[in-house]
């Protein structure tokens, strides 16, 4: 009886920790939209309706020296900067999808499998787009152009191995269940 208690209470905790979690996804996904398109319209302001903008684009983000250097290098980063910012919220769109899809009568199952592997491929490609970023940025640095972005590459390229590691466990997870299902 008291073990049930434990369990019962267990399962309370765990949906309240998966409600909790996709809450917070939402929440990100929602920043990173905004601050994306954020950054898509100021960009958009400085390049057609006033050059002044590029001094503050996005929360004291100031371009203005790499404006004037080149507005084609200008343009680069910025595509870089959007890129990325898209790719990081198109990632919690899908760790969104994935709180959505969860089951846990039935945690492993292969829609939530392809979701895992897709979060993974996504973080790569992210960290790789993150990782040119840093580049084209350390190449305007020996310019004397400094670039106050913080891209991130390391992070999401480590986050790709471990979920990539995850999606495999899971896809393991996925076979066992099955032969489990088939032997009762």
């Amino acid at each position: 009886m008291i073990f049930g208690l434990y369990l019962k209470n267990e399962k309370m905790k765990t949906n309240k920790i998966l409600s909790t979690m996709k809450v917070v996804s939402w929440a990100i996904f929602i920043g990173l939209c905004i601050k994306a398109g954020a950054i898509i319209i100021s960009s958009f302001v400085s390049l057609f309706v006033n050059q002044e903008a590029n001094k503050d684009l996005y929360l004291g983000l100031n371009l203005s020296t790499l404006y004037e250097f080149g507005v084609g290098h200008y343009v680069t980063l910025l595509a870089f900067m959007i890129l990325l910012l898209i790719l990081q919220a198109y990632i919690f769109f899908l760790v969104t999808k994935l709180f959505s899809k969860f089951n846990e009568h039935s945690p492993f199952n292969q829609e939530l499998s392809n979701l895992i592997i897709k979060i993974s491929y996504f973080s790569l490609f992210t960290g790789l787009i993150a990782l040119i970023g840093t580049g084209y940025s350390k190449w305007l640095g020996n310019k004397d152009i400094l670039i106050p972005f913080d891209w991130g590459a390391e992070e999401f390229l480590f986050m790709a191995g471990v979920i990539f590691i995850v999606a495999l466990f899971y896809k393991r997870g996925i076979e066992i269940q099955s032969e489990n299902e088939l032997t009762v």
